[in-house]
């Protein structure tokens, strides 16, 4: 029969009281469910598209400053390497994306994956995270755009008074109204249409990636002609040894971060099993070579102990006699920062409609105008709000809760793999009102089990008449000795039941070893004693970990999972577990104080999920029934279901 929620059994879904509602799971969108009452967004993007979304939100100007910090500091001429390194660090989230979005192309990103594959208590977690990120990293990206533009115009007092910077005695704030106008026009942008916002994007990008291929042509030519002095010093190419070459690459990884803002736009790809990897891939490539030929030429053109830390590459070209090229850095700069404001309201309003649809939020959310076939009431809310937040609040001092939002993602998406290849959801919600179609289908199929094998069935005499000759055999030890054989063969057999729970268990004490390794190793103020079993064991569970899990068989069911025919992620279970800890390590390493604004957020949001999401559900009062019944259901209910 059809299974209640409350009774889900699947994977980490044990029945726990009052905690069942944390690991009840969503089905991936298919060709049976449409969301009745709702509208679909717009299929109208391509690869190019991708492409400009992904290298837009992803190259800010924070590369215009980022190289000289990490080269005074950490990797010397080493810095290309650095980028390199990062970059492939990168990469092996981006696989995991790639996978993730092709094979559940809808609205949510991060979020919609980790509830069909973890369940609705993290689900919501990262949801609520990715909410924080995408909001101060908008405010924060329009706050840094008014003094960029000030300096095209001559200086900090040179800007309109209704656009410069203003003090509020009273009030003991610098308002930005720059920084708030710009936020209402991007949203007024994005209100118009995925396609016209995404073609301005791209416009805005192609400005950017032109004046860091100035820097790239323009810092090579004169590097050719000097010699390259930065590459001939004594202290060699790794001055901080390849420790501070690793430390540089820690660093400059959050210069990657905005790629996952093309997997928000599945639901709007055209063909999302091809063009989602493909614009994934590409635009990491892109912002990876263009990274690593900047710094080549940058570190070549100055020595890096000699870098001016707040403008490395305007003051490179300066000591060439190149002044003016700062005009066109600066010109690159603030088209950087208006395509990355681009990118990071472009996200949210699809975050808060998934979650609005799931019943997480109010449906206020979740609406979709009818012409332009974008969530405009999630939209002017998310513009609403960064608006305000980058008028009224520096809000710099809180970037670095940005990089927690995308990192607890990162992680989430790669275990939200290994589940789906080893222990995918193989049971389907349906609403409870087809509770009579789902009993008839399912007595259905028990009839034609126990049709196809009548000795399993105890109500049935074959069961009992084939016990008998083994009470009136002769060879009674013999036989016994060859049942008690198969029992062995059997109990040692890996049956696909225990398949599943040993994958199951494997990946959450995988994920437990990770953290206790990364913890342990990152806070040397632990006693040593404790610091080093802390280390052995989380090693310990790691290594096993991968051991079990490349040993095992994954799950058949991948196959058929979602949308298929789309990105396999390559070198699973490894390439995951790698991701997973590197995002882990990253994690612990944000600082405390990080953490500790974090936490008030997050616990906001479990209040929340407490008080409305968790009793708002769509799936509050689902009933579970073999995927396998699943199609048969549909055509015995005849509905198309929500």
């Amino acid at each position: 029969m059809g299974v209640l929620v409350d009774s889900q059994k699947e994977g980490f879904g044990s029945s726990w009281g009052g905690l069942k509602s944390l690991v009840r799971r969503k089905q991936v969108d298919s060709a049976h469910s449409k969301r009745s009452g709702h509208h679909q967004l717009a299929k109208e993007l391509t690869v190019p598209h991708l492409i400009a979304i992904g290298v837009g939100s992803t190259i800010g100007a924070g590369v215009y400053i980022l190289v000289g910090t990490v080269a005074r500091e950490h990797s010397g001429p080493a810095l290309a390497i650095s980028f390199l390194i990062a970059g492939i660090a990168a990469a092996l989230s981006a696989f995991c994306y790639a996978e993730l979005a092709s094979r559940c192309p809808s609205a949510g990103s991060a979020y919609h994956y980790s509830y069909i594959c973890v369940g609705e208590g993290v689900a919501w977690l990262i949801g609520w995270a990715l909410i924080l990120e995408y909001t101060i990293g908008g405010a924060a990206v329009a706050r840094g755009i008014s003094p960029n533009l000030a300096l095209l115009f001559g200086g900090e007092d040179s800007l309109p008074i209704f656009l410069s910077r203003q003090y509020i005695p009273g009030l003991d704030v610098v308002v930005d109204p720059c920084a708030a106008i710009l936020v209402f026009i991007v949203t007024g942008l994005l209100c118009v249409g995925i396609k016209e916002s995404t073609f301005a994007q791209g416009i805005v990008t192609t400005a950017n990636v032109c004046a860091m291929i100035f820097v790239i042509v323009a810092g090579g030519y004169l590097g050719y002609n000097t010699g390259w002095a930065g590459y001939k010093l004594p202290t060699g190419y790794f001055p901080f040894g390849v420790d501070g070459m690793l430390a540089g690459s820690a660093t400059v990884f959050f210069a990657y971060i905005g790629f996952d803002s093309v997997a928000s736009t599945a639901e709007e790809v055209k063909n999302p099993q091809r063009d989602l990897p493909l614009g994934i891939a590409t635009a990491l490539s892109i912002c990876c070579g263009l990274y690593m030929l900047v710094s080549i030429v940058i570190v070549g053109l100055v020595p890096y102990y000699a870098m001016d830390p707040d403008t490395p590459i305007s003051s490179a070209f300066a000591s060439h006699g190149m002044q003016w090229a700062a005009y066109i850095i600066t010109i690159g700069a603030v088209a950087a920062l208006c395509s990355t404001l681009m990118g990071s309201l472009l996200p949210q309003p699809r975050i808060l409609l998934a979650m609005a649809r799931d019943g997480l939020l109010p449906s206020f959310f979740s609406e979709v105008n009818k012409s332009s076939q974008v969530p405009i009431k999630s939209t002017l809310a998310t513009g609403l709000v960064a608006a305000t937040l980058s008028f009224f609040m520096d809000v710099s001092q809180l970037a670095g809760m940005v990089s927690v939002g995308t990192l607890l993602a990162f992680t989430m998406v790669a275990i939200s793999v290994l589940i789906l290849r080893y222990v995918p959801p193989d049971e389907v919600p349906f609403p409870s009102s087809l509770q009579e179609s789902i009993d008839s289908v399912t007595l259905r199929y028990s009839q034609r089990i126990s049709g196809k094998n009548p000795e399993t069935n105890p109500e049935t005499s074959t069961f009992v008449d084939s016990s008998q000759p083994l009470l009136g055999n002769k060879n009674v030890a013999v036989d016994c000795l060859i049942i008690e054989k198969q029992e062995a063969q059997a109990y040692w057999t890996l049956t696909e039941q225990n398949r599943r729970k040993i994958a199951g268990w494997t990946i959450m004490l995988f994920c437990v070893g990770a953290f206790g390794l990364t913890f342990a190793a990152s806070n040397v103020w632990i006693p040593s004693l404790i610091r080093l079993t802390c280390c052995g064991v989380g090693g310990l569970l790691l290594l096993s970990g991968l051991i079990v899990l490349t040993c095992i068989d994954q799950d058949d069911a991948r196959h058929n999972f979602g949308h298929t025919g789309g990105f396999i992620c390559p070198f699973v279970p490894l390439l995951p577990i790698v991701c997973i800890l590197i995002n882990v390590y990253l994690l612990i390493n944000l600082g405390a104080a990080t953490w500790a604004r974090v936490s008030v957020w997050l616990l906001i949001g479990v209040v929340v999920y407490v008080f409305y999401g968790r009793s708002h559900s769509s799936l509050l009062d689902a009933v579970y029934v073999p995927a396998a019944h699943a199609d048969e259901i549909y055509r015995s209910s005849g509905d198309s279901l929500a």
